[in-house]
């Protein structure tokens, strides 16, 4: 048979061979060039994967962190109250019945606490908190007053008698006021704790200086440090008006001292937290029926006291001999102890003479 024969009437035979071989080679890869389904797609290796790892390690480590600082900032108050001396303050006999709000003396001493010896007063103030403006009135060390058991004499002198109880009783009876707490600052603490702060800003009028307190201060405001804070509160002879200005100067004083330990930086900066907590600590003694949690309450009013939504006042006086006045001075107590301090009005000045 020829070959012209079995090309042409016979082609149909060889039709699927002659497209067999003259199909492409498969391909080694097995087709087109996309990955199998099971793959990942392009890009999404191991080294991407690990990174969602690290980033949820990171986020640990600094929940961790924010734990440990909220630890550490509920704990310090906690160690610094370890440092407070207790004392005996609540007197005996009659009182005068619960009120509506919280009184509180504060007595600044030149004894260190827990000294039996009692050192003197230089200043007398009481902290009234409740429902209206906190108020931080100063009693004029020579205030004349009945002293249960020892007849008309200065105020300052139930202290020097018969310690924290008997001044307690002292301001009761004179003032019907029901005290719920009593916090003793020892002037040589004052001194550690501001400088712990960084030093505090006052801002006197005029230039002061005192050879018996040792002050010497320019005019306007600046940064102190302890030794001048402690001279700037118990200076009084630089005044003309003496001590009824030193009342003044010693509530600026505790509210710098309130601003700066309020302020942000204090609690962010370890180092001045702890550091101011713990020499305010060991610097107070409070009565021993004051706790933990009454006594931050009463830090948090006083340090709010000499800001803008508090009052700071002296008892309101008749002259400059310090003698109460007789009609004023009953009616600023009945405010404390209706607790409605936002009704004082011109009753509470700076000075407690009448503006």
């Amino acid at each position: 048979m020829s070959s012209d024969g079995r090309s042409g009437e016979y082609d149909w035979l060889y039709e699927d061979d002659r497209r067999r071989s003259s199909a492409p080679e498969p391909s080694p890869r097995g087709g087109d060039d996309l990955p199998p389904p099971q793959l990942p797609p392009p890009g999404s290796g191991s080294g991407s994967a690990g990174r969602p790892r690290k980033k949820r390690g990171k986020l640990r480590y600094l929940w961790l962190l924010l734990v440990l600082w909220l630890a550490f900032l509920v704990a310090v108050p906690f160690i610094a109250w370890a440092q407070v001396t207790k004392v005996p303050a609540t007197p005996d006999g009659d009182r005068p019945d619960g009120q509506r709000g919280s009184n509180y003396v504060i007595v600044g001493s030149d004894a260190r606490p827990g000294e039996e010896a009692r050192g003197r007063t230089d200043s007398i103030m009481v902290l009234h908190t409740g429902r209206g403006p906190t108020v931080l009135t100063s009693f004029p060390r020579d205030s004349i007053v009945d002293i249960p058991g020892h007849g008309s004499t200065k105020i300052n002198a139930a202290y020097a008698f018969g310690g924290a109880p008997l001044l307690v009783q002292t301001i009761e009876q004179n003032t019907g006021l029901h005290i719920d707490g009593f916090v003793e600052i020892g002037f040589e603490g004052l001194v550690d704790v501001v400088d712990s702060l960084g030093g505090i800003e006052l801002c006197p009028e005029n230039a002061l200086q005192d050879e018996d307190s040792g002050l010497d201060i320019e005019a306007g405001c600046q940064t102190v440090d302890g030794e001048t804070a402690l001279a700037y509160s118990r200076n009084r002879k630089a005044y003309a008006a003496g001590d009824i200005a030193r009342g003044e100067a010693q509530r600026e004083v505790i509210g710098a001292i309130g601003a700066k330990a309020r302020s942000p930086w204090t609690v962010l900066n370890p180092l001045r937290y702890y550091g101011a907590a713990v020499d305010t600590g060991s610097s107070l003694a409070v009565g021993d029926d004051v706790s933990l949690f009454s006594f931050v309450r009463f830090a948090w009013a006083l340090s709010g006291a000499m800001g803008g939504s508090g009052l700071n006042c002296t008892v309101p006086i008749a002259d400059m001999q310090v003698n109460w006045d007789s009609t004023r001075a009953p009616a600023f107590f009945d405010h404390l102890i209706n607790d409605t301090s936002g009704d004082l009005g011109d009753l509470c000045t700076p000075t407690g003479l009448p503006e």
